[in-house]
């Protein structure tokens, strides 16, 4: 199932207009306060990071067309935080609190320190690497999870079915398609695969530039 937010490679949506990322240059304060209104959420425990990705894939699509980067963010959260029982949608529209949190809140003033920290997801595994540098791969086509119907997966739709180079073997990783779904971490191979800009898109510029992708070894197959 393809949603609005895979839309690498689209046509007519007009140029990418970049957000800043760096907290003491947003453009808007709010845009701060949903960054590290989401981080904090986050400490709950209540999901992980595959599922708040989910999350935000999964708003209403012509809500997704329409709303800014940040927007999305605060959205997605919303709504997990409500899947999840954090939140109900009384206190969410209301904004009062019914009872007191069950979980020990992030303070703000430990944000940054939270932020700098980050969330490794590299894990031990007993998966073994079915390709190495220099093997010639291609990514299953249609680009959809394969354990849940309409799930979330890492493998861009772009460059589903399309044939590239593996360029080095990262490691083992916490695989998204059952992270997001609390099916496990269920970590395999991630390989870095090079494609050729002529491979994955209909008019490249210049054909024999490459596009690198971060691709889980259950997206590939031998080429």
């Amino acid at each position: 199932m393809s949603r609005v937010h895979d839309m690498g490679g689209r046509f007519g949506d007009g140029p990418v207009v970049p957000e800043a990322e760096d907290a003491e240059h947003y453009p808007e304060a709010w845009q701060a306060r949903a960054m590290a209104l989401t981080v904090a959420a986050g400490a709950c425990g209540k999901w992980n990071i595959d599922m708040s990705r989910h999350a935000r894939e999964s708003v209403r699509p012509a809500d997704y067309a329409r709303f800014t980067y940040y927007e999305k963010w605060l959205a997605g959260l919303a709504d997990i935080a409500v899947e999840t029982g954090v939140l109900s949608r009384a206190e969410l529209e209301t904004g009062t609190a019914e009872d007191a949190p069950a979980f020990s809140p992030l303070a703000a003033d430990a944000v940054p320190a939270a932020l700098a920290k980050g969330a490794p997801a590299d894990r031990d595994s007993n998966v073994a690497a079915r390709f190495g540098p220099g093997d010639m791969v291609r990514t299953l086509r249609p680009a959809a999870n394969r354990f849940v119907d309409g799930g979330h997966t890492r493998l861009p739709g772009y460059a589903a079915g399309a044939t590239g180079r593996v360029v080095r073997m990262h490691g083992t990783f916490v695989l998204p398609d059952t992270n997001a779904h609390g099916l496990g971490e269920a970590p395999e191979p991630l390989y870095a695969v090079a494609f050729a800009a002529g491979e994955i898109w209909a008019a490249p510029e210049h054909p024999r530039d490459e596009v690198i992708v971060d691709l889980w070894q259950s997206y590939l197959e031998p080429a």
